[in-house]
């Protein structure tokens, strides 16, 4: 796992500590990190449930802004993991995309359409 992987789960972790038990569970279970499936099972319901209740507004500002950040890194691994986990399930359901998308900067978004695109999904 490359360096921008270690400090994104760390931040994320900071982000949502009440996935801190099944990230290490998660860990201990595959005996590795193995990013995408931490990202997809672990991260990205919490943030699907945030969305859907639109409740922590400074949680989800601060996530999305964080998000902007990953989006113009110039690291590949990490926007590539970045874009085939988070904002392809953000893509999953037009609701909370449409939700996410309030939050979202200009490169998340545009990383978004292009993850869309990739699946094949219409825009």
């Amino acid at each position: 796992m490359s360096k921008k992987s270690e400090e994104f789960f760390k931040i994320m972790l900071d982000f949502l500590p009440s996935a801190e038990d099944e990230y290490r569970e998660s860990i201990e279970y595959y005996g590795e990190v193995l990013e995408t499936i931490i990202i997809e099972r672990v991260f990205m319901p919490k943030i699907i449930k945030l969305l859907s209740e639109e409740k922590n507004i400074n949680l989800l500002e601060s996530i999305f802004k964080y998000f902007e950040e990953v989006s113009t890194d110039k690291d590949v691994h990490l926007k590539s993991i970045f874009s085939t986990t988070v904002l392809e399930v953000l893509g999953n359901d037009r609701s909370i995309l449409g939700t996410a998308q309030k939050y979202m900067g200009s490169k998340t978004i545009e990383l978004q359409i292009e993850a869309d695109r990739d699946l094949g999904r219409r825009i």
